[in-house]
């Protein structure tokens, strides 16, 4: 069930070549961003990390799909 998640999130979220990224990939770039969560409503990522663009991005797309 993880994976299928796992590939959903990727399809719906991602574009260009992050969504043909594989599982362990996306572990090491998306999934462990330094970021910390601020009062429930914010994730601050550092500034620095790399693909922190493709992050907000995603983030940001499935909030848009999120019913309500």
């Amino acid at each position: 069930m993880a994976c299928e998640l796992l590939a959903w999130m990727q399809m719906l979220a991602l574009d260009g070549h992050a969504r043909r990224w594989e599982p362990k990939r996306l572990r090491l770039r998306i999934f462990s961003c330094a970021g910390r969560i601020v009062r429930r409503l914010r994730l601050h990522l550092t500034a620095s990390w790399p693909w922190a663009q493709e992050i907000t991005t995603a983030i940001t797309r499935l909030q848009a799909l999120a019913p309500g």
